[in-house]
């Protein structure tokens, strides 16, 4: 029996491990393919991938400046994962993110006799109610109504657009200057830069992302919820047929997808802003998507992949002044050039059963022979 038991560890190391080589081969094959475009435009493909490698790795600040950028795409990555094990399209991720940032930033201004740590736990709690409330109203109505959640995400981004335009410029304007933003949060709610990384905006919600991954992952692979969740995603008439409420796990899957959401924006409005504007966000949850589908959903896998895209995001930057043809816009296809290669499992599978055919017709010639 132990020998069993063995045997079936070792299995599942080799497939984990078959998957990461895939992964790996597939981001490097995805880089090499979006940097070989740049030689139709005039430039060295291999000066590009070292321009980006030492603006996103170069110094600590340059380090810390990509961690920067990965970190609300670590929560929005792992807000859609989630909705994907339920069988779900997260596309709400961004009014989530707006919402819950909204609402620190509303808490930092009006709760000021807060003091720190309460404060900042105060500031988590309302992005996560925030969010939390934007993705169940999208999980109500898949599960009541029969609605598609693609649609009605994309709905409510517009409407949490509206609703933060209206409470920054009608209820918190910072009436100082002209940008559309509210008051400063207080000195208690803010989030101090970590020194290591030399002056970069990176705080200590990076951290508060890799925690959130693991919480995400114990309740996916370790609760009765991610159970359900997960059976849902697989079959529904099976779930149905094991007694599993689909309709409570999708109104569930949706709201925790939205409070996940819900945090990616606190590392700008209590950080490097220290208030909300409206516009923050680089299509932060659309991003997320990217960042979900690259991980296959698994939430740490979601760290990586964020930290990749923050790495090209930040490399990419520098393009604009250490080129002649290549602006920062290469990142967005270095994005969509990774995606499409880690994406491409039936080419993968092909390939593999193709080997596999010629391994058995090469053995049953020489049997024959």
């Amino acid at each position: 029996m132990i020998s069993g038991a063995a045997s079936n560890s070792g299995g599942i190391l080799r497939q984990t491990l078959l998957e990461l080589l895939r992964a790996l081969v597939a981001v490097a094959a995805g880089l090499l393919l979006g940097a070989s475009l740049t030689a139709i435009a005039g430039e060295n493909p291999l000066n590009i991938l070292a321009i980006l490698f030492r603006s996103a790795f170069g110094t600590p600040w340059d380090f810390g400046m990509s961690l920067f950028y990965a970190t609300p795409l670590i929560f929005t990555g792992l807000s859609v994962a989630i909705a994907f094990r339920a069988g779900l399209f997260n596309i709400g991720a961004e009014g989530q993110l707006t919402l819950g940032a909204l609402a620190a930033a509303v808490v930092g201004v009006t709760a000021t006799g807060v003091a720190a740590p309460w404060s900042l736990f105060l500031a988590v709690l309302a992005a996560m109610s925030a969010g939390f409330l934007w993705g169940g109203i999208a999980g109500v109505l898949k599960a009541t109504r029969g609605s598609h959640e693609v649609i009605t995400t994309i709905m409510l981004n517009f409407v949490a657009a509206g609703i933060a335009s209206f409470v920054t410029l009608e209820m918190f304007r910072n009436t100082e200057t002209q940008n559309p933003e509210t008051l400063p949060v207080a000195a208690s709610f803010a989030l101090k830069p970590l020194t290591m990384f030399e002056g970069a905006p990176t705080t200590v919600a990076f951290f508060w992302g890799i925690a959130a991954a693991g919480v995400v992952a114990f309740l996916l692979f370790k609760s009765v919820w991610g159970f359900g969740v997960r059976a849902v995603g697989q079959s529904e008439p099976a779930a149905l047929v094991a007694g599993i409420n689909v309709r409570r796990v999708q109104i569930t899957a949706m709201a925790v997808a939205g409070a996940v959401a819900g945090l990616a924006g606190l590392g700008e409005v209590l950080g490097s802003a220290g208030r909300f504007r409206l516009g923050f966000s680089a299509d932060y949850g659309f991003m997320g998507i990217a960042v979900a589908l690259l991980a296959r959903g698994r939430p740490f896998a979601v760290i990586l992949a964020a930290i990749l895209f923050g790495a090209l995001h930040k490399g990419a930057a520098d393009l604009d002044f250490e080129t002649e043809n290549v602006t920062r816009d290469l990142a967005v296809v270095l994005q969509a050039s990774v995606i499409i290669m880690v994406c491409a499992d039936g080419v993968w599978d092909a390939i593999r059963d193709g080997l596999r055919r010629r391994r058995s017709t090469a053995i049953r010639a020489e049997s024959a022979g």
